[in-house]
């Protein structure tokens, strides 16, 4: 069982950037993917970016590619997902999911834990 908390949501103008982080508990964490995904109450739970297990291959949605950065910290169990020039779009619930099917998954079913998200909020 891992146990995934979000943090570092908040309010940033557009343009702007934010930096969230993911702290994991429980066993193995260096051998999960993990990934984030962001939620509207319009939309489905998005793919946003995913990292390996070993940090050394990274995905990212064609929406966030160039602005956004997904990073690793094993040694202290960490996450972390930088988002620069951020855009009113990128407004939403952002989670972090750990997974063990494949390198970097990029559908929702394929996580098998989940944090409770983070709010991200830009405004124009």
């Amino acid at each position: 069982q891992v146990q995934l908390v979000e943090s570092g949501g908040g309010v940033v103008q557009a343009g702007g950037s934010l930096g969230l982080s993911c702290a994991a508990s429980g066993p193995a964490f260096s051998t999960y993917a993990m990934g984030w995904f962001r939620q509207t109450p319009e939309k489905e739970r998005e793919f946003v970016a995913a990292i390996a297990w070993s940090g050394e291959i990274t995905y990212y949605a064609d929406s966030v590619k160039n602005r956004f950065a997904i990073s690793r910290d094993n040694a202290n169990n960490m996450a972390y997902l930088q988002l620069n020039k951020l855009k009113p779009d990128d407004t939403a619930i952002y989670y972090c999911g750990a997974s063990h099917k494949g390198l970097v998954p990029r559908e929702s079913y394929d996580y098998d834990y989940w944090g409770q998200g983070t709010q991200v909020t830009v405004s124009s």
